[in-house]
């Protein structure tokens, strides 16, 4: 379902139907921790200032998804947002910072707490994306 999500998406100039029409959508491609390979990944973002931010709920499932495994072994991702591209950085929002991007992302999404509650005990990462070749 991926794959068919991401063709679409390169496809349509960054737009995507069906269940994520109107979603902020975004192309994460990160290098595999283990196999050193690119992953590439549609993922629900929030913008904040120049900044990206995307949220590691994996639908709430009670491990952390593959891409955020992928950023703390190697931090520097690439990033498709609409037609634009290019490299990005990643840093976990902790403290104040992350409760004020989580309760933006509730605003917008408010379907994310319910990923919360059913993630149990795993806090879900806030992760912000800041571009390094501006």
């Amino acid at each position: 379902m991926n794959q068919a999500v991401i063709d679409e998406f390169r496809s349509a100039g960054g737009v995507v139907g069906g269940d994520y029409t109107g979603t902020p959508l975004l192309l994460l491609t990160t290098t595999g921790a283990r196999s050193g390979e690119p992953r590439t990944m549609p993922v629900m973002y929030l913008a904040d200032g120049e900044r990206l931010v995307v949220f590691a709920a994996n639908g709430g499932r009670p491990h952390h998804p593959g891409w955020y495994h992928n950023l703390l072994a190697a931090p520097t991702a690439h990033v498709e947002v609409g037609t634009d591209a290019y490299a990005v950085t990643a840093s976990e929002a902790e403290g104040a910072e992350r409760e004020r991007l989580w309760s933006r992302q509730l605003t917008t999404a408010p379907y994310f707490a319910g990923f919360q509650d059913r993630a149990g005990k795993r806090r879900i990462p806030v992760v912000v994306l800041t571009r390094t070749d501006a």
